[in-house]
């Protein structure tokens, strides 16, 4: 196959990665609605999203391990498969252990997934071309955020829930492209095993700032996929969620365009940090004037702008500071600050939600960011 940003190999990675978010994204919102109507309160709804996360993060530190004894595609073919084929099993049971159960395998698979996908992505092409390759790469990951995100909400209303599970097999269809991805052979990972890739403490002091900044993004938006479904009315949800959706899409193509045509890589981590801070407290207002819908849609798109800035800038930066023996961990390091913040989004700001409403969960994200933001600036690329 044909290697560089517009190469075969390149392109069938984009259609698989398309299936396997396709799958994540019909779910994400709708596994803790699932939950509610089983029973769970808040903190429960929140746990279902905590636990798929928190085993994705712990898969995700082992996986550039994988990689150095297993070709890239078939890990990335196993975790699509792991994805997918659990997913019908939600409509078993809404109790709680159950679901917990299927997340847990879905979210060894989405580890797997995640940190495989991104590093073909510096794999696949050229150094210089990084920036407009995750940038596609993050189109790839956010058009079926932007469709499916709100429509797994929509498809509830009208077809009920197992509809949407058994869509959440989608993941199978591009774990069956992978015998045709053709990858060359691929530069060793840093690292001779899980702790050595991606150590509590980073090797390399630039990494603290977009992991960071990643970090508490992720956190604001995985709070709001959590929660919007569960305390807006089904369109007022539906219609967030594609915003943030949208926002973070478009977020990530401006990265891209800002980084080639400007010379602005490494240095939109922090506005796009106060951007979503500033979305966050939009969120706060609306929800402390009843749910005003225009302005908690506005709120949800700026958290999603926000924080497709810092998704490109972060991923490229970290390749950028790793080298080419570092592509693996940097792709750890980024996905897990992406996922545990999903998750500690759901479970700290549920947590906060339970006692204090919705408000003052929002306010704990809002905090997050500006604490963050003065540490989200890059030595890299001054």
């Amino acid at each position: 196959m044909r290697a560089g940003i517009d190469g075969a190999a390149f392109r069938l990675l984009l259609v698989a990665t398309v299936l396997a978010f396709g799958g994540y994204s019909l779910l994400l919102p709708v596994v803790p609605l699932w939950a509610t109507r089983g029973g769970a309160g808040p903190l429960g709804a929140g746990i279902t999203t905590g636990v798929l996360m928190a085993v994705t993060v712990a898969t995700q530190s082992a996986t550039p391990w994988l990689l150095r004894r297993l070709r890239h595609r078939w890990v990335l073919g196993v975790g699509m498969v792991l994805m997918g084929a659990p997913s019908p099993l939600f409509a078993l049971s809404a109790a709680l252990g159950p679901v917990l159960a299927v997340s847990t395998l879905r979210g060894i698979g989405f580890g797997l997934v995640t940190v495989a996908g991104s590093a073909l992505v510096a794999e696949l092409v050229a150094p210089a071309e990084h920036a407009r390759a995750a940038s596609r790469f993050g189109l790839a990951v956010g058009l079926p955020l932007l469709v499916l995100l709100p429509a797994g909400v929509a498809v509830v209303e009208v077809f009920g829930f197992t509809a949407v599970f058994v869509g959440g097999a989608l993941p199978l269809l591009g774990a069956a492209l992978m015998p045709l991805l053709r990858v060359g052979r691929v530069r060793p990972v840093a690292g001779s095993g899980p702790a050595e890739a991606v150590g509590a403490t980073p090797r390399r002091r630039g990494e603290a700032g977009p992991f960071l900044a990643m970090l508490a993004c992720s956190t604001a938006q995985g709070g709001l996929i959590t929660f919007v479904p569960v305390t807006g009315t089904a369109t007022a949800a539906t219609i967030a969620l594609f915003a943030t959706a949208a926002g973070s899409l478009g977020g990530r193509w401006l990265a891209g365009r800002l980084a080639d045509a400007r010379g602005l890589g490494g240095r939109l981590q922090l506005p796009g940090v106060a951007v979503a801070a500033a979305g966050m407290a939009a969120e706060v207002v609306a929800v402390l004037l009843g749910g005003a819908p225009l302005l908690l849609v506005a709120g949800a798109a700026a958290v999603g702008v926000g924080f497709g800035l810092v998704q490109n800038d972060s991923l490229v930066q970290l390749f950028a500071l790793g080298g080419p023996a570092g592509y693996g961990r940097a792709s750890a390091i980024w996905n897990i600050a992406y996922d545990a913040g999903t998750g500690l989004g759901a479970v700290a700001l549920g947590a906060v939600a339970g006692p204090f409403g919705f408000g003052a969960a929002f306010a704990a994200g809002t905090v997050f960011l500006l604490l963050v933001a003065p540490l989200a600036r890059s030595r890299h690329g001054r």
